[in-house]
């Protein structure tokens, strides 16, 4: 019984084997959590300076911007550079970057165009650093530990997303913005130290023969168009996050099916990230699966019948059960996406990938919420989320249909 509860949980492997990989989890858990303590703290900040909600809402979009433009050109200098100390130069510009915020709140400046361009700048740091530190993975563990590896950095993201909040709210309500700033400031430490102890990570030469001479956006998007099987794990996270992110929708939910108030639709933000975390705590078992691509299937297709049986319910247990299912899905549909993209890839071209995957990652959710919005205003958002739910399982349909080859995809022999 023991052994079953061992292989049950997530494996730990690459973090026993593997000291430079443990050390970059480590910092990365860290400040992922200061990171997240940060966006709270602005928001904050914002509202309270101007106590308007669009005012709030438009920090979102000062990040937004620069994460896509720049997250296709990080991964391209990640091609190109040494990974270690672009990472070093990403992880470096994220500290100042919250000490600058820390500074502020200290001295009292109450201009949000301040915050505002800080966040964009942070957002531009992140890009840089994202692509080059998730490229290095494969190189800090071997093939089949990719799984388990990419399970562990699903856990440190989502300890981010429920204990950044929860703590940042902590300490502003303790003390201000500035025990939050300081923190995060404080909390790149770990990462940087983490990214110091790495050797050097130059790419290494392509399949052809020779270095690289260069590494530009528009030849990673074309190494996309001929490979059907990576092509995929992009659109099918693109159809379950356009589709079926229900987002937007929580506060009109919250009333009109709950019958609840700030705190219900706090629960409904909430359900999916400790879904997601439960998913990757309880991961053990993705080292024993070889059809990636079968898995991603049926990860996003449980993933828009979650959504879809979200808009049914009527008991806010059940709705909350289904967000938490749902983001357990989205863990596993993450874990094996992001395995096959760092198997099926030449090293040459993992940071293009890896800032293909940011973009993905970032703009989905947030064309999710656009397209949510927009069909609830149109009818109501119940049918908003139904609808986006099947919505999901119907794209993913046809694209199995258009790419028969991604079901059929085997860990073991790798197909980009």
């Amino acid at each position: 019984m023991r052994r079953l509860a061992r292989s049950a949980l997530a494996d730990v492997t690459p973090l026993r084997t593997s000291p430079h990989f443990r050390r970059l989890w480590f910092g990365q858990s860290v400040s992922s959590v200061g990171q997240q303590m940060t966006a709270l703290a602005v928001s904050v900040q914002v509202y309270t300076l101007t106590g308007s909600t669009f005012a709030t809402g438009l920090v979102g979009l000062c990040s937004l911007v620069p994460l896509v433009v720049f997250g296709l050109y990080g991964g391209a200098i990640a091609d190109r550079v040494d990974r270690r100390r672009l990472g070093l130069l990403g992880a470096s510009g994220l500290a100042v970057l919250s000490a600058a915020l820390a500074t502020q709140a200290f001295l009292g400046v109450r201009q949000v165009g301040v915050l505002y361009g800080v966040v964009a700048l942070q957002a531009v740091c992140f890009a840089l650093n994202a692509p080059a530190r998730a490229s290095m993975v494969p190189r800090l563990v071997p093939a089949e530990q990719l799984p388990a590896a990419n399970a562990l950095s699903t856990v440190s993201m989502n300890l981010g997303l429920t204990v950044g909040p929860m703590l940042g709210g902590l300490l502003i309500g303790l003390w201000s913005y500035q025990a939050a700033y300081l923190f995060d400031a404080l909390a790149f430490s770990a990462s940087l130290y983490a990214m110091w102890r790495l050797p050097s990570m130059r790419p290494e030469p392509a399949a052809a023969g020779g270095p690289t001479r260069r590494a530009s956006v528009l030849d990673g998007l074309r190494f996309l168009r001929d490979r059907p099987n990576l092509r995929m794990s992009f659109l099918a996270d693109l159809a379950a996050m356009v589709f079926g992110m229900p987002r937007a929708l929580f506060p009109a939910l919250a009333v009109v099916l709950f019958h609840g108030d700030a705190r219900t639709v706090g629960l409904l933000a909430a359900a999916p990230a400790v879904g997601a975390l439960l998913g990757a705590l309880f991961s053990g078992w993705v080292g024993r699966v070889h059809r990636h691509g079968l898995a991603v299937l049926f990860a996003v297709l449980a993933w828009g019948l979650s959504i879809a049986g979200f808009g049914l319910a009527r008991q806010l247990w059940l709705g909350l059960l289904l967000l938490a299912v749902a983001g357990a899905a989205d863990t596993v549909s993450m874990i094996f996406r992001n395995t096959i993209m760092q198997a099926a890839a030449p090293d040459d071209m993992r940071g293009r990938l890896q800032g293909v995957f940011i973009v993905v990652v970032a703009g989905g959710p947030r064309l999710g919420d656009f397209e949510s919005g927009t069909v609830a205003q149109l009818t109501t958002p119940t049918f908003s989320a139904v609808s986006g739910g099947l919505a999901c399982v119907a794209a993913l349909l046809l694209l199995t249909a258009r790419y028969p080859s991604f079901a059929r995809y085997d860990s073991r022999h790798p197909a980009p």
